[in-house]
């Protein structure tokens, strides 16, 4: 019932703003879409409302907003897509980073009291009820401890928990729907889908869950220059209430500011591919957020810029398979060895067994070679993307849940990518970062490190290792024995069955011959007997004994 509710508003955000006219209907003409959804776009009575003063771009904000945190980290995503957006539209998007409406600065100090069970005087020298960012699960405070050191309190929004399981059973009623009702849908698997994300969304309103990420994150880059990020405050922290320290830098998103202090903005995106991949295949444990409202640039240095996030609730990880598969393909993409990322799909199950390699390889050189040798700018990840969709579509390929958050992310760092340097080469910056990571990985320097871990280990089995290897020995001739037996047994038992098989269907023979035999003789006696009205008995007791004949055959 509470989905059935949260659609009902969801329909009336969408006419209330006038959603639909974001798409122009006669645009579709050409697209691959059934003329009957075009007429029921047409004849929507939702283009009975006035679509009012408001630019379309603030119109799809404001319904965002009001619809809330689901809503909110979509347009996030696709306020980083300005490759795929109309510039009005994704300046607008851009304000849900950080500029969603606040709640009151009483309620979140009442919020901040409850939580620490003591006055906001008691423990902070000062706080500022005026909020300095407001996003879709929390906003934040500057406060400042009675050490002197400044920080920031991020506080989860009242109330939010309900609204986020509302739109949660709503996109799993429409996962539902859309999987039993379309056979393509269940490719994408939709409910795993939707059960992952949620797991991500409530795991963003526990903030001792985003102080263990933010900690864990701080101490993976702790030697690192490419990326600070700001100490937790342990004494101060609970579910609902987060404190950190306070970071200054300019936002990743004032790419003019940047510039205007001369960063160096080919460093500080190589940087950012870099950070990214360090992330994902060298410390396993990635930012999963990285929408400009959550990353700063430090520029004291201004040649030699380096990254701050914020905003540790949504972290990834893969498991050991997940990132091999993942390096590998990515080299055979670098290296246009398609051949290869062929078998690698086939390999991982991704593709069904039966699907032609040469076809599959075909289909991925022609999704895949125009997009090399080109920069980034005249690159787009998303179209990309949706051609790879498309090929994945001809194949039955299946969408795998765990590689979402990842797949996110790359969207982000393409989106940032292009607004600080649209000339960098994606490919060739990662290319090398990966080559190093799979040849540590794979190569006789990884070969000798894993002896050298489990060295303490075989030198503590060395002085076993005779006995061991004749203890095996003795084993292995015991299983060979203990094995030839049960072959013969088998055999035996192979055999009575085989016997037994040819006995009951000798029987089964033998018995429908004297069925057929009895009734040949008796079928004279029965007629005169039918015929002459006389005592039935024996006539039924004959009946009986050949029914009864047939059911014991058959069984």
């Amino acid at each position: 019932m509470n989905a059935l509710r949260r659609l009902a508003r969801v329909m009336w955000v969408f006419s209330r703003y006038r959603l639909d006219a974001l798409i122009d209907p006669d645009q579709l003409r050409h697209a691959q879409i059934p003329r009957r959804y075009l007429w029921l776009l047409r004849l929507s009575p939702v283009r009975l409302f006035p679509i009012g003063d408001e630019p379309r771009g603030r119109r799809l904000f404001l319904a965002l907003e009001k619809l809330g945190p689901v809503f909110i980290k979509f347009g996030q995503l696709l306020s980083t897509r300005r490759d795929l957006l109309p510039l009005d539209i994704a300046d607008e998007l851009a304000k849900l980073q950080d500029h969603v409406a606040p709640f009151p600065g009483e309620m979140a100090i009442a919020i901040v009291e409850d939580a620490l069970e003591q006055p906001i005087a008691e423990a902070f020298r000062e706080f500022d009820s005026h909020p300095l960012a407001s996003a879709s699960v929390a906003q934040v405070h500057v406060a400042t401890l009675h050490s002197g050191e400044e920080v920031v309190v991020k506080v989860v929004r009242p109330d939010i928990a309900e609204v986020i399981q509302a739109d949660i059973e709503l996109l799993g009623t429409l996962a539902v729907l859309l999987e039993d009702s379309f056979p393509d849908a269940r490719r994408l698997r939709l409910r795993q889908v939707v059960l992952d994300y949620e797991q991500t969304i409530v795991g963003e309103l526990d903030m001792l869950k985003e102080a263990n990420n933010t900690a864990q994150l701080r101490s993976n880059f702790a030697e690192s220059e490419l990326l600070y990020v700001p100490r937790v405050h342990w004494q101060w922290c609970r579910s609902n209430v987060l404190v950190l320290e306070r970071i200054y830098g300019v936002p990743i998103a004032e790419v003019a500011e940047l510039k205007a202090r001369g960063t160096n903005m080919r460093r500080l995106a190589e940087r950012g591919v870099e950070t990214f991949f360090t992330q994902v295949f060298v410390d396993n444990f990635f930012h999963a957020d990285m929408h400009p409202g959550n990353i700063f640039v430090n520029i004291e240095d201004p040649d030699n810029p380096s990254y701050i996030a914020v905003d540790c609730a949504i972290i990834g990880t893969l498991t050991a398979e997940d990132q091999d598969y993942l390096a590998r393909n990515l080299l055979a993409f670098f290296n246009q060895d398609y051949a290869e990322v062929a078998r690698l799909h086939l390999e991982s199950g991704w593709v069904p067994e039966a699907t032609d390699p040469r076809t599959f390889e075909r289909v991925i050189k022609e999704v895949c070679e125009p997009i090399f040798a080109k920069p980034l700018n005249e690159i787009s990840f998303g179209q990309f993307l949706v051609k790879l969709f498309e090929t994945a579509s001809s194949f039955n390929m299946e969408i795998q849940p765990q590689l979402v958050l990842l797949q996110k992310t790359l969207l982000y760092v393409e989106g940032l990518g292009r607004e600080l340097y649209p000339e960098l080469d994606l490919w060739e910056t990662a290319k090398p970062f990966m080559e190093s990571w799979m040849a540590e990985r794979v190569g006789p320097a990884a070969a000798l490190r894993e002896f050298a871990q489990r060295a303490p280990e075989i030198m503590a089995q060395l002085p076993r290792l005779p006995g061991l290897v004749v203890t095996a020995a003795q084993q292995l001739r015991r299983l060979e024995r203990v094995v030839g037996h049960q072959t013969e047994s088998l055999k035996l038992l192979q055999g009575r069955v085989d016997k037994l098989g040819r006995r009951t269907r000798a029987k089964r023979v033998v018995g429908a011959t004297l069925i057929l035999l009895a009734s040949a003789l008796l079928w004279g006696p029965i007629s005169h007997s039918l015929q002459g009205a006389q005592d039935l008995g024996a006539l039924a007791g004959l009946l009986s004994a050949v029914v009864g004949s047939l059911l014991l055959i058959r069984a």
